[in-house]
């Protein structure tokens, strides 16, 4: 009820412990805070928070206009709703060193998991889109110093993200300069990384065998990497699987088909059986529990009072 009990230091250990593991971490994007119960439910390993997704539901593009107050509260909403650890898109850090250092806290204090740092320049581009720029390697490494130092919990996951490849272009010279990055921001400290629009398994594969920390697949739709299975990703070596905007395009394609359908036909009658029940709901949202804090709370006499005595 309310929050989970599982403390974010335990989230974040459980983090560290599902990327040691050698076994796929499986984390759909939630894009409400009620996705995050079913995603747990279901049996993944955790959730992710995508900033795409966030700037999708306030009407904006995916080019850095959401501001650190927003994705921390977003951040904060969902994790406080699962038991599982949560990794969420820290975009560019929100500035340089210093605005690093703060979105660290504020992400930390938050109770997310893991947080990803991006290498784009501002204002930055979706990761699949065409027309990226990077920064120099100096200042890519810098925001990944800043984070390392900043972090108050040693558990906290600082992942790296670098999107040279798509910058670079196809053929060896790309996969060639995403490899180099990912070793300068390993030796920088980052607990993990997460290369960009990965064109093939055997990418992948190379970008394993290159850094000695977990690596991390983006797998999503309408993007430069192929929707590769969770088994075909472990088998190359990868540790975790995030499908960012999944859901979000799940929901959004059916609400635009029912609303096609009122709009057309008068009613919903048919688009019934398609809907989440109530009941369903109630669970997700834990309501049980709910009605019995209140009974709990309101089912007792004050010692000593007499019925309609004001003291």
């Amino acid at each position: 009820m309310l929050s989970t009990t599982v403390t974010p230091s335990e989230k974040r250990r459980a983090l560290r412990a599902g990327l040691a593991s050698g076994t796929l971490q499986r984390f759909p994007g939630a894009f409400t805070p009620l996705t995050a119960p079913l995603i747990q439910q279901l049996g993944f390993e955790g959730v992710y928070i995508s900033g795409a997704v966030m700037a999708a539901e306030l009407g904006l593009p995916d080019i850095g206009l959401t501001t650190l107050t927003e994705v921390a509260q977003r951040g904060r909403e969902i994790s406080r709703m699962t038991d599982l650890p949560t990794l969420i898109d820290a975009d560019t850090g929100f500035g340089e060193a210093m605005n690093v250092a703060r979105a660290v806290h504020e992400l930390e204090d938050a109770g997310v998991s893991g947080l990803h740092l991006e290498d784009q320049v501002n204002p930055k581009r979706c990761g699949h889109l065409d027309g990226k720029e990077v920064v120099p390697l100096d200042q890519a490494v810098q925001r990944i110093a800043a984070a390392v130092s900043a972090r108050r919990d040693s558990d906290l996951v600082i992942m790296a993200r670098t999107d040279i490849r798509g910058v670079v272009g196809a053929g060896g010279a790309g996969l060639e300069a995403a490899k180099d990055r990912a070793k300068a921001l390993e030796a920088a400290g980052a607990d993990a990384i997460f290369p960009e629009a990965m064109a093939s398994l055997e990418e992948f594969a190379a970008i394993r065998e290159a850094v000695q920390v977990p690596i991390l697949a983006n797998i999503t739709e309408f993007g430069k990497s192929p929707l590769f299975t969770h088994q075909q990703l472990q088998d190359v070596g990868v540790n975790i699987a995030i499908h960012p905007v999944s859901l979000l395009r799940i929901a959004m394609g059916a609400i635009e088909r029912e609303l096609g359908g009122l709009r057309d036909t008068g009613t919903l009658e048919g688009a019934v059986e398609r809907m989440q029940t109530r009941a369903r709901l109630y669970e997700l949202n834990d309501y049980a529990a709910y009605s019995a804090f209140d009974e709990g709370v309101f089912d007792f006499e004050v010692p000593g009072a007499i019925a309609g005595e004001r003291g």
